[in-house]
C-alpha cells in the first residue's frame, strides 16, 4: 500500500491569531517579539517578509528594514489556546495524525486512495479548518514526512500541492540544502564551506564522509538528500510535563554538589524540551529528605525553553526549599504547563546572542552528544549520579 502523508502548517500562525482577535491588524506590516533593542523577532507578517524582516532577526534590524512595522510583544496563552482548536478539528476527521509542534500537524491518509481520493480530502479538510478556526493553512501531501513538510514550506502560504510517487528527488534537487528540516545555520554554513549549497550537490557526497563530518546524523543527511523517510506518524498524546530525578547513593549536605546536580538537570530537561519543540511555565524543584520527608516548591514563569532562565528559577526555587540542613537522598526538577513552540521563535524577550548561543550548543549536542558539552559547574558531578540522571524520561502525567 502507498503512504500518503499530508504536512498541515498553520500560515503565519502568530501573526494570524493577532489579526484574528484584531481585524484592525489585517494587512498591516506586524511584528511579533521582544520590544526592547536588544530583544528578536519571534513571527513576522507576509508584509514585513518582503522588507527582508524574518524570524529570529534582532528587532532594531527588523525596524530599519521596515519602520512602519507594529510590534506586538504576543501572547502565547492565546496561541497555544487556539493550536488546541485546531488540533481538536483535525481529531475529529483524521483516522492517525501528530501534532509536531505548535502550529504543525502530520496524517497518515494511506490508504484512503480505496474509498476517495486522500489529497482531496486533505483539500477538503483545509477549508473546514480554515472556516471555523478562522486562521489560514498550508498542506502539502507525498511519501513521506520529510517530503510533506519542505513542499508545504516551498508553496506557502496557503499552500495545496501533491508531490507525486517517484518525484521526490526531481522536487528536492533545486532547493537549497537548509530547506531540508534539521539543518540549520551552523549545519549549513560547514556545507556552504564545502562547497554543498543544493540538495542535489548533498546527495552526490559519499556516505561515508557525511557520517565522518556529521558523526550519527550523516545517515540522516543522506537519508534526506534521496528523499528517504521512513518515520511514521506517531498518533498524538499530550505530553503533561517533563521531569528528572536523582537518588544518592549516600545522604548528602553538600550545598555544592546539590546545586551542581540541579544545573545538569536542567540542562538535560532544556535541551529535551527544545528537542520537542515544547516550552514550559511551570517549573518545580523536589526534594527528600534523609528521614524520607519529600517536600516540593513550585513557580509559574513566562514560556521558555532557555537554559538560563530555567537555571535562575530552579536555582532559587532550591535555596528557599532547602531551609531545614538535614541530609538529603533525592533532588528533582520537573518541567509541566507545556505548549507546543519553538525556542527560536517564542521567547520574547530573548536576544539574538542568546538565539545564536542555543543554536550553536543544540548543534554541538545532536552531531557529538549531549555529555559532550556541559556547564563548568557541572564537571564534579559524581560519575555514577550522571549515570543516573542520564536514564530519566519525559514523563506523562
Amino acid at each position: 500500500m502507498e503512504r500518503n502523508i499530508i504536512h498541515l502548517d498553520l500560515d503565519a500562525f502568530f501573526v494570524a491569531v493577532e489579526r484574528r482577535n484584531n481585524k484592525a491588524l489585517v494587512g498591516r506590516p506586524l511584528i511579533i517579539g521582544g520590544s526592547s533593542r536588544r530583544g528578536v523577532v519571534a513571527a513576522c507578517s507576509y508584509e514585513t517578509r518582503q522588507f527582508g524582516v524574518h524570524s529570529a532577526m534582532p528587532m532594531y534590524l527588523a525596524l530599519q528594514l521596515c519602520p512602519d512595522a507594529k510590534v506586538i510583544s504576543g501572547d502565547m496563552e492565546s496561541y497555544s489556546q487556539c493550536s488546541h482548536e485546531v488540533t481538536e478539528i483535525i481529531a475529529e476527521a483524521a483516522p492517525m495524525f501528530e501534532k509536531s509542534s505548535i502550529d504543525e500537524f502530520y496524517i497518515d491518509a494511506s490508504g484512503m486512495d480505496r474509498y476517495f481520493g486522500a489529497f482531496q480530502w486533505a483539500l477538503e479538510l483545509q477549508k473546514k479548518i480554515n472556516k471555523e478556526s478562522g486562521l489560514p493553512i498550508s498542506l502539502a501531501m507525498s511519501r513521506n514526512k520529510l517530503v510533506s513538510k519542505v513542499a508545504t514550506g516551498e508553496f506557502k502560504p496557503e499552500a495545496k500541492h501533491n508531490v507525486a510517487a517517484g518525484t521526490e528527488q526531481a522536487f528536492l534537487s533545486p532547493l537549497a540544502v537548509e530547506k531540508i528540516p534539521m539543518i540549520g545555520k551552523q549545519t549549513a554554513s560547514f556545507l556552504y564551506d564545502m562547497g554543498v549549497r543544493t540538495v542535489a550537490t548533498l546527495r552526490e557526497m559519499p556516505l561515508k564522509f557525511l557520517m565522518s563530518a556529521f558523526g550519527k546524523n550523516g545517515l540522516s543527511l543522506w537519508n534526506k538528500a534521496h528523499g528517504v523517510d521512513e518515520s511514521p506518524v506517531v498518533p498524538y498524546a499530550e505530553q503533561k510535563s517533563i521531569s528528572t530525578e536523582c537518588t544518592f547513593e549516600e545522604d548528602t549536605i553538600d550545598v555544592k554538589r546539590l546545586q551542581s546536580i540541579l544545573i545538569a538537570m536542567v540542562e538535560k530537561v532544556a535541551f529535551q524540551l527544545r528537542e520537542q519543540k515544547k516550552l514550559a511555565s511551570c517549573v518545580t524543584v523536589k526534594i527528600r529528605y534523609s528521614n524520607f520527608d519529600t517536600e516540593t516548591k513550585q513557580i509559574h514563569i513566562p514560556y521558555t525553553s532557555s537554559d538560563h532562565i530555567l537555571l535562575n528559577t530552579v536555582t532559587e526555587l532550591f535555596k528557599r526549599l532547602y531551609n531545614r540542613r538535614m541530609l538529603i537522598r533525592l533532588v528533582g526538577v520537573r518541567l509541566s504547563s507545556l505548549v507546543h513552540g519553538s525556542h527560536q521563535i517564542s521567547l520574547f524577550d530573548d536576544t539574538a546572542e542568546s538565539i545564536n548561543l542555543y543554536e550553536a550548543i543544540d548543534f554541538i549536542k545532536h552531531k557529538h552528544g549531549v555529555e559532550k558539552l556541559i556547564r563548568a559547574t557541572t564537571l564534579g558531578v559524581n560519575r555514577r549520579v550522571r549515570m543516573e540522571m542520564n536514564m530519566f524520561k519525559g514523563n506523562l502525567k
